[in-house]
């Protein structure tokens, strides 16, 4: 028997031993990496545990998409080829690891769909495409902005779009491109958080959330309209933790989302109603005299007269009539948030997305400051912060051409910062219209119009709203030209296509809007195919146009990308991470030397330099100067429609990947089974979503997850099959706020209604 089991041994050993160099040659040749399924990833962990790491280069990055975690990442290279990519260990919020889009990025670096050349396309929207060389690309480019230039005596007519995308700082320097050919035409804003800036701006001076580290010393949590256990999955460790340590953790969405299933408690708040909890709340706490007195004498302005509002105006039982929370559950959990030391509350970017968004971060950071959680550790309104984003933005701030010629009306603090650096009083600005309005925008924009379209970092027809009126705005367009990796609903509608780079083929650098690490991004391979960095093509288009005619572009026509890369750092940033070269992040991503709570002497950034529950800023704005109660959008369909993000994407990104596709193949619309049943629509039937500006097309799933008066569908993808796009449902209303800080108001996404019926 002995001999039997002795020999069973050695010929699994010796089978381990040809998967082992089986699974090594699969690594070496990149093979693993380039295979076109997702059920082949378990051989790609598999044969990461037979790693030897020394045979290995390993460079440090970091994601650059539009999202909390901004993640800290090892790749791994070996022969020039991309093998496997973790996250950095160094970092205790990445701790090791990444979410399943951030895994999925050797395959986006290898993906066939790339975009592997310049392509042509001969006739917009017909897919008939064409490759050409980058002269031709850029000839025809150039020629377009000198007619523009000769045309309109001006570079109005030249449009920029540019968004999240790519966040790595370098990449700001296709703002610096426009600036380098003249005054432009630039639209300005962000879909994502806007009224939320604009509100913590009014009550504290700035917008500043404690370090998500420091959670763990809550006593008591509240995710309010967020959902992290899709995106910002490492900070659930963290909320884990304090539970741990006696925490008591509450959701409060209109959704019972993943995180939501996690909590001690759920509460299911009416959309859109959240101002109305949050001072139903705060009526309770003086009702109680649970409010901190220390704190909104000492440190605040304007409290008596918020308190006198809230004894006129609100009661408890009129939030339980406004939320459809019971008054019992209210009055509960203002007082155990109120007696707990401290506590915080984490305002999520989706609750902010209505009409009345900012008056609800207003009411919630007044429910905050009331009971005394601002400035302590393991307290405050955490919604986001740039403390750490004190770069030099070398690549944005470049000189307009001598003589330039721009817009002569009012101009936007936007316009007037993308001036350049000696040019701030020049009677001449760009012109800003709003990023949300893309469509409408462009239609209505004349004297001149928007004749070209610069898109870079960005998905238009997928990510921006309306997307019918989009279609038909960009009929208006003369020349399109997009930049990207893959061919997408926005490419699609181009005349001229770009191709770009992943991460690993760039030099660049990233902080987070939301903890407070620093990462390199290192070149890890060569550029593949013919592929450029955003500054490359700036450069590139730079000298094709002084060719043409000298003197037309400002920007460096021959540039060193790491260089660039060098030139964001200053003296002030390596004061705040500790370190005295960039180089040193080679060694792994640092952390700023911040106090973990924020505004911690509690002196604000307010006119006052107190936290203003009375903002005289707001008022003089346009809007309350208290955080007063602000009524939602009036429906105009039977049901609310929700789009949130899921868990395989961000935005239409990586959801196109085939690997993620084998995960998560087809959209659904998501119901509750009462209102199916209203309605004759069963579990996996064909159904219509519609409303006043689209219909879709779908699958039905039953869920109680949802509630009765709503449908849900998450973010839009293309390719493998499906080109579904939720703002084919999603018009471009605005929200409340935003214009003070980003230039232009956010948008009302989730302010939206539709019906559904079997198709």
């Amino acid at each position: 028997m002995e001999k039997l089991k002795q020999k069973q041994m050695e010929k699994t050993l010796a089978c381990n031993h040809s998967r082992r160099r089986f699974l090594q040659g699969l690594l070496a040749t990149g093979v693993l990496a380039t295979m076109p399924s997702g059920l082949l990833q378990p051989l790609l962990v598999e044969a990461k545990d037979l790693l030897n790491e020394a045979e290995y280069q390993i460079f440090r990055n970091a994601c650059p998409r539009n999202c909390y975690d901004t993640c800290s990442i090892k790749s791994f290279v070996k022969d020039g080829v991309l093998q496997y990519v973790e996250g950095a260990t160094e970092s205790s919020f990445t701790a090791g690891g990444l979410c399943v889009k951030g895994n999925s990025y050797a395959r986006q670096l290898y993906s066939p769909d790339r975009i592997k050349y310049p392509m042509k396309q001969i006739g917009r929207g017909s897919g008939n495409w064409k490759r050409i060389s980058w002269d031709e690309a850029l000839e025809t480019i150039s020629s377009k902005i000198l007619e523009i230039k000769a045309k309109d005596d001006n570079l109005l007519g030249l449009g920029l779009t540019k968004y999240s995308g790519n966040f790595g700082i370098t990449h700001y320097g296709v703002e610096g491109m426009m600036s380098s050919l003249g005054y432009t035409t630039r639209f300005v804003g962000t879909p994502c958080w806007p009224a939320g800036i604009d509100a913590q701006n009014y009550d504290t001076g700035s917008m500043w959330c404690n370090d998500p580290e420091d959670m763990v010393h809550s006593k008591y949590i509240i995710v309010w309209g967020a959902n992290p256990a899709f995106c910002s999955v490492h900070t659930m460790k963290y909320i884990y933790e304090a539970r741990e340590r006696g925490a008591k953790v509450v959701v409060i969405d209109p959704l019972l989302t993943q995180t939501a299933a996690k909590a001690d408690l759920y509460l299911q708040v009416a959309a859109g109603e959240d101002g109305a909890l949050a001072l139903g709340m705060a009526r309770h706490l003086v009702d109680k005299q649970l409010v901190d007195r220390e704190f909104v004498t000492r440190y605040a302005l304007g409290y008596a007269e918020f308190e006198a509002y809230l004894k006129k105006n609100i009661t408890v039982t009129w939030a339980a009539e406004k939320t459809g929370i019971p008054a019992a559950e209210i009055r509960q959990l203002a007082e155990e948030f109120a007696r707990a030391d401290p506590a915080t509350i984490w305002i999520g970017y989706g609750m902010q997305r209505h009409v009345n968004g900012g008056a609800n971060v207003r009411a919630i950071d007044a429910l905050v400051a009331m009971t005394g959680n601002i400035g302590k550790t393991g307290g405050g309104a955490r919604y986001g912060h740039l403390q750490t984003w004190g770069f030099n933005y070398h690549a944005m701030i470049q000189d307009k051409p001598a003589g330039s010629k721009g817009w002569l009306g009012k101009g936007g603090p936007m316009g007037e910062f993308h001036g350049a650096s000696g040019d701030q009083q020049a009677k001449y600005r760009d012109r800003t219209v709003n990023i949300n309005k893309i469509a409408q925008e462009i239609l209505d924009t004349n004297d001149p119009p928007v004749r070209m379209l610069w898109v870079a970092c960005k998905n238009v027809l997928s990510q921006d709203f309306d997307t019918n009126k989009i279609k038909r705005a960009f009929e208006k367009l003369e020349l399109i030209v997009a930049v990207d990796l893959f061919f997408n609903p926005t490419v699609e509608q181009a005349d001229i296509v770009l191709p770009t780079v992943t991460p690993f083929e760039d030099w660049t650098v990233n902080v987070s809007y939301w903890h407070y690490w620093l990462s390199l991004n290192e070149q890890a391979v060569k550029p593949l195919y013919e592929t450029k960095t955003d500054i490359d093509i700036a450069a590139a288009l730079s000298k094709k146009m002084n060719a043409k005619q000298p003197g037309s572009c400002t920007f460096p026509q021959e540039i060193d990308s790491k260089q660039w890369m060098e030139k964001e750092f200053n003296q002030g940033i390596y004061d705040l991470f500790g370190i005295d070269s960039w180089q040193q992040l080679r060694q792994g991503p640092v952390k700023a030397k911040l106090k973990s709570a924020s505004f911690p002497d509690r002196k604000f950034l307010t006119p006052s330099t107190k936290y203003e529950f009375r903002s005289e800023l707001a008022a003089a704005n346009g809007h309350a100067a208290l955080p007063e109660y602000k009524a939602g959008r009036k429906a105009y369909g039977p049901l609310r429609l929700l789009t949130p993000h899921s868990k395989f994407s961000l935005h239409s990104q990586f959801q196109n990947l085939d690997w993620m596709h084998d995960f998560n193949n087809e959209p659904f619309v998501y119901l509750h089974p009462q209102t199916a049943k209203s309605r004759g629509i069963k579990e996996g039937q064909l159904v219509r979503v519609f409303n006043k500006i689209g219909e879709l097309s779908m699958k039905a799933k039953l869920t109680d997850n949802v509630p009765t008066d709503a449908l849900l569908m998450y973010e839009s993808w293309f390719g493998r099959k499906n080109n579904f796009n939720v703002n084919t449902l999603v018009d471009d209303e605005s929200s409340d706020m935003g214009a003070f800080k980003t230039g232009a108001p956010g948008v009302a996404i989730h302010d939206q209604f539709a019906d559904i019926a079997k198709a």
